[in-house]
């Protein structure tokens, strides 16, 4: 790079230290278009001055009489309890909806405001409101309030103690109170394996069989690079690996290293190579013969589908089946994720990434956390700073905490390929320097979206029907990214919703799709391992573990060393 390039880089890697990340000229760039849209909208403008007064009038009304019937009932959980209903309470949290109400009507149908800035404003101001949620203050909580006089505040005192302790945790660089009670090998990622390859990115886990016969395919798990490939071993009653080898199934799992700066000029292609075409080789050197159904989670489904589009245009058969598991295939309506991802903040991305190497694991942390704010900070922040009530940690909160790093390289190409170029979805992402197109796959596919996933909307994972002329047998799970994955057979209040289009079938579109799909109480866990099943062949002796004279010799016990890396 010139000296010119290197001193842009390096001015920009400052304003992101200054502005803890988020790109300073892309919020401006938004509240610009907005504010000076609106300036010239007297339509707008007028519609908002009615709303405004037909509020004020509302307001005036219950103020002037007490009685808290009149106070019409919230749908906001943070205002559930009876004792928001009493004056003053009433009307606070009804004057903060009616302000809620304002602030959406204002960023909503602004003509000519950019789609992209209307959403960053929209959610810029909903940060602001739910900081200024009167469910926030002492003062203005009922609840706090009430639970200070009964304890004669003793609440108050553990919350300082809690806020202190998660303060000297932070500065510490440990992980939140009660992670330690997860360990892992003992309580997380617990299921019997070994580790039968480890190069520079990756290790391969083959899991000990549990049962007399196995079905012939293997079955690779491909977790995504931006987490820790436990959460589909977790504990013992909700971990997918271990359910999968509990029905007979050979299965393998990749664990990607927690790359540091000497990895820092990893890219895409060595995702690809080091890992989804190295496990590829080393599982057909361990089960010879057999096809291998590949499944991944996240971006590990969107590195699968990628591999496969290339394995299907080299002619490389090695694959029985796709599964991806909330994973995206087109990134033009990537969801709320989108909000922190423009042409300026990715190059202030990089200007970060150019000095260390990486992208520190709480960067990303803090990205994901603010699209749940209202639930991860603020109502956190009230449960055990206000009211003093610690939250009990569980496994998938342990494995949240456990952050991991991005490559430079890697970060900055998938980051431009897919969300800012649209490239595999268009059918010009590159491998070995020819595009891939999604079209040439022909295996069958089971595809999982979930209801409220913030990361990867299922209406953004279900335009792989779009893309893909294979039969698609697409599932829609209650749950969020995370939650909706981990959904382990007898857990409460599952559902989901299943359909199959058959290969070349007619296209059903997003907004009918859920009203002609089957309905099933339950986890969908089952459905994918009778799906499995029903393309696979009779069972069998399980193979052995690892295979040595081919070069893949067990060098250690799962779950590895590589998920050990902070």
């Amino acid at each position: 790079m010139s000296s010119h390039t290197d001193m842009d880089t390096a001015a920009r890697a400052a304003w992101a230290r200054c502005s803890s990340s988020p790109s300073l000229q892309s919020t401006r760039l938004a509240w610009m278009d907005w504010l000076s849209h609106l300036a010239i909208s007297p339509g707008k403008q007028q519609e908002l001055a009615q709303l405004a007064a037909s509020q004020m009038l509302e307001m005036a009304r219950l103020a002037a009489d007490p009685n808290p019937q009149q106070t019409p009932a919230s749908q906001d959980r943070r205002f559930a309890a009876p004792a928001w209903q009493q004056w003053p309470f009433n009307l606070m949290q009804h004057g903060f909806g009616l302000q809620q109400r304002w602030w959406e009507a204002a960023t909503q149908g602004v003509s000519g405001v950019a789609p992209l800035h209307q959403s960053q404003v929209a959610f810029g101001i909903r940060q602001w409101l739910d900081m200024l949620s009167p469910s926030n203050l002492l003062a203005t909580n009922p609840e706090v309030l009430e639970k200070t006089r009964a304890e004669n505040g003793e609440n108050l005192l553990r919350g300082m103690q809690h806020w202190l302790d998660d303060a000297l945790r932070q500065m510490a660089g440990q992980p939140p109170a009660g992670a330690e009670d997860f360990v892992l090998g003992r309580d997380l990622a617990a299921t019997p394996g070994k580790v039968v390859l480890r190069n520079r990115l990756i290790e391969l886990i083959q899991y000990s069989p549990s049962t007399a016969e196995v079905h012939p395919e293997p079955l690779l798990l491909i977790p995504a690079w931006i987490m820790k490939y436990y959460v589909l071993d977790l504990s013992q009653h909700n971990s997918l690996i271990r359910y999968l080898v509990e029905q007979g199934h050979t299965v393998f799992c990749i664990s990607w290293k927690n790359p540091g700066e000497s990895e820092r000029d990893l890219g895409m292609d060595d995702y690809l190579e080091l890992g989804l075409q190295a496990a590829l080789d080393a599982i057909c050197a361990i089960v010879p013969g057999q096809k291998i159904h590949g499944a991944g989670y996240c971006l590990g489904g969107t590195l699968l589908s990628i591999g496969a589009a290339a394995m299907a245009r080299d002619g490389d058969e090695r694959l029985a089946s796709l599964t991806l598991l909330a994973a995206q295939t087109d990134f033009s309506e990537p969801g709320e994720i989108s909000l922190f991802i423009d042409d300026s903040q990715v190059a202030q991305l990089e200007a970060q990434m150019a000095d260390s190497g990486y992208l520190r694991g709480d960067q990303m942390a803090a990205a994901f956390a603010l699209l749940r704010a209202r639930d991860l900070v603020w109502s956190r922040m009230v449960n055990e700073y206000l009211l003093g009530e610690r939250q009990p940690m569980n496994d998938l909160m342990a494995w949240n905490a456990d952050a991991t790093r991005m490559p430079a390289r890697m970060h900055s190409q998938y980051l431009r390929r897919l969300y800012l170029n649209n490239d595999l979805a268009a059918g010009r992402y590159p491998v070995k320097d020819q595009p891939v197109s999604l079209t040439d796959v022909r295996t069958p596919v089971f595809c999982v979206g979930t209801t409220t996933d913030h990361v990867a909307p299922w209406p953004s994972v279900y335009k792989l029907h779009h893309l893909c002329p294979a039969q698609i047998t697409f599932v829609l799970t209650r749950g969020g990214h995370n939650a909706g994955i981990v959904s382990e057979p007898g857990r409460p209040r599952r559902s989901y919703h299943i359909a199959t289009r058959a290969a070349g079938g007619r296209h059903c579109p997003v907004q009918s799709w859920s009203e002609s799909a089957t309905e099933h109480a339950g986890s969908w866990w089952p459905a994918w391992h009778e799906w499995l099943c029903a393309r696979s062949a009779p069972l069998q002796a399980p193979p052995a573990m690892g295979a040595p004279a081919s070069g893949y010799a067990p060098v250690g016990e799962a779950p590895g060393t590589y998920v050990l890396e902070k």
